[in-house]
């Protein structure tokens, strides 16, 4: 068992913000969005991305509609510094995107940072320097006036280089790493700090961006941190203020949402939450939360699958099966109860109306999903999920007491067959059952001639029974009636309990197939026998409705 926590860790201190405000806000616009993929979220891969991989991952970026996009740490290496210089110096950068690159705030290490940057047009400079006590006292050994020095300096420095290179318009952006873990009046010390020795004014921000470096503390005191600093920084109409939570305790979606409530306006994160430990932010799963509170979120998610692979192939990581969105069963369902609702919103949604398809948060459709795979087949599931498959896949609309029926038998079979069963096989089990022209039936239907005498339906009725062709006669009130009459000639009597006829979609089972007739039968002399169902399909609705007898009949006997 765990040991007791409580003489290990402490609860994170309430903040002192009993007039809080966020609580009441809603999200009403996308923030700024800042993709950190090829920074934060490849230096957590095992294998760091090359330089294909990450001009393929760039452009991916860049095609989506992001506008700011962290390109790497080029003091890190010689590999990030030449990518940097190769997306400036072979033109890769769209007008409308800006780089952004990362450095410690340290002397030689900014000074390298910005030989990286020669000739671009738009850069952000992102300088950090750890500020929680444990840093100070532990890590660094610094009292609080040298690490606001620290940053101040480096500031300066930046603002120094950035003059000796006029071609690019620079921004700066400064974050106090561990700022969760950081005292607030500590924190609000040094970011005005930055913003004054920067010179910033609402024509030339400064990003403050104020990272959950490590999740410490439940969503809504990372709010909380946020409200107070937006409500208490200086120069607040000269800064934007910029979120950057990681997944430490799995709720780094619910902070970054609950975070833009307080007043941030910008978010830096990975595509599907790569990056250290459990990882940043997921930016897919924010924005496409937003698109479902209709907010566009100003990224472009419509080829979701396209852009899943993308992300596996650059960071050779497999994005997980139930992942929000894009995980390859988010959109499927396998319990009967989620089917039969599903299926019944499916039938009911407009395409002008509202979306309010059960279990279904989102459109499929809308992230390049097809209703293929909404529904997939396995012991859990039921009638709702079956009838559904049947539909889309091959025309065929069976009332709802076959439904019934033809689940039981896909039931046995998954049963005695672990695992998913797919509509091909769900088809072949449908007409292995139901159909007349199954092999090894006892009576198949060969042709049939209508006509009428006294007033009466007749029919001449060509089958084979057990192999051996038969001419019936008989005659009735219609068609399937004359049919019945016809049967009793050689000793099969049947009642008629119920008839349903559907037109089928042509497209889906070829235009031979486009009438599907579903007869429900019982014998009259034998009451053990309880009601099976027959299906016959044919283009013609009369010969279909013949054949589903015919299919009936073989199924009692």
């Amino acid at each position: 068992m765990l040991q007791d926590p409580s003489t290990k860790y402490q609860p994170f201190p309430v903040i002192k913000l009993n007039d809080r405000q966020w609580p009441t806000k809603t999200i009403t616009s996308p923030p700024i969005w800042m993709s950190t993929d090829l920074r934060d979220g490849n230096q957590s891969l095992f294998e760091p991305m090359n330089a294909q991989r990450k001009m393929q991952m760039f452009t991916m970026l860049c095609e989506i509609g992001f506008k700011e996009i962290e390109v790497a740490f080029p003091a890190a290496s010689k590999t990030d510094f030449d990518f940097v210089r190769s997306l400036i110096e072979d033109d890769h950068i769209p007008e409308d995107v800006t780089i952004e690159v990362l450095t410690q705030a340290r002397e030689h290490l900014i000074i390298r940072t910005m030989e990286s940057l020669k000739g671009a047009k738009k850069a952000i400079v992102h300088i950090y320097n750890a500020t929680s006590k444990p840093f100070r006292d532990v890590v660094f050994g610094m009292s609080k006036d040298e690490v606001i020095n620290m940053a101040v300096s480096s500031v300066q420095l930046v603002k120094s280089l950035a003059a000796k290179q006029p071609e690019t318009q620079w921004t700066l952006e400064y974050s106090p790493e561990t700022f969760t873990a950081t005292e607030l009046d500590f924190a609000l010390e040094i970011c005005n700090a930055v913003t004054e020795a920067w010179g910033a004014t609402s024509d030339n921000k400064v990003i403050l961006n104020l990272p959950a470096t490590v999740e410490v503390a439940t969503p809504n005191v990372y709010a909380d941190q946020i409200e107070w600093m937006h409500r208490h920084l200086d120069r607040r109409d000269s800064v934007i203020l910029s979120l950057h939570p990681h997944n430490d305790r799995g709720t780094a979606v619910a902070a970054a949402e609950l975070a833009l409530m307080a007043g941030a306006d910008r978010v830096e994160g990975c595509m599907f939450g790569h990056g250290e430990r459990t990882g940043n932010v997921d930016i897919v799963t924010l924005a496409l939360n937003l698109y479902t509170q209709g907010v566009s979120p100003g990224l472009d998610f419509s080829d979701i699958d396209a852009i899943g692979r993308t992300v596996e192939e650059c960071t050779q990581l497999p994005i997980h099966p139930r992942h929000p969105y894009v995980g390859d069963l988010v959109f499927t369902a396998f319990s009967g109860s989620h089917q039969d609702a599903i299926k019944k919103g499916l039938a009911v949604q407009k395409d002008d109306a509202i979306w309010a398809v059960p279990y279904l948060p989102i459109d499929p459709k809308d992230v390049g999903r097809s209703y293929d795979s909404v529904i997939r087949v396995n012991s859990q599931s039921g009638k709702g999920g079956i009838a559904y498959l049947m539909e889309s896949e091959y025309g065929v609309v069976m009332p709802r007491r076959l439904q019934v029926e033809f689940a039981g038998i896909v039931q046995q079979h998954t049963d005695s067959n672990d695992g998913e069963i797919i509509a091909a096989d769900i088809w072949q089990l449908f007409s292995t059952t139901y159909l007349d022209n199954v092999v090894g039936t006892t009576i198949s239907y060969k042709s049939h001639r209508l006509y009428d005498e006294d007033g009466k339906q007749g029919i001449d009725l060509n089958v084979d029974i057990n192999g051996e062709s038969h001419s019936l006669k008989g005659q009735g009130n219609g068609p399937i009636d004359a049919s019945v009459q016809a049967f009793k000639t050689i000793g099969f009597s049947v009642n008629v309990r119920n008839y349903e006829e559907r037109s089928m979609n042509s497209t889906v089972m070829g235009s031979d197939a486009n009438a599907c007739a579903f007869i429900q039968i019982t014998d009259p002399n034998d009451q053990a026998i309880k009601e099976v169902y027959g299906v016959g399909i044919d283009p013609s609705i009369i010969t279909a409705s013949i054949k589903a007898l015919i299919s009936a009949v073989n199924r009692m006997n």
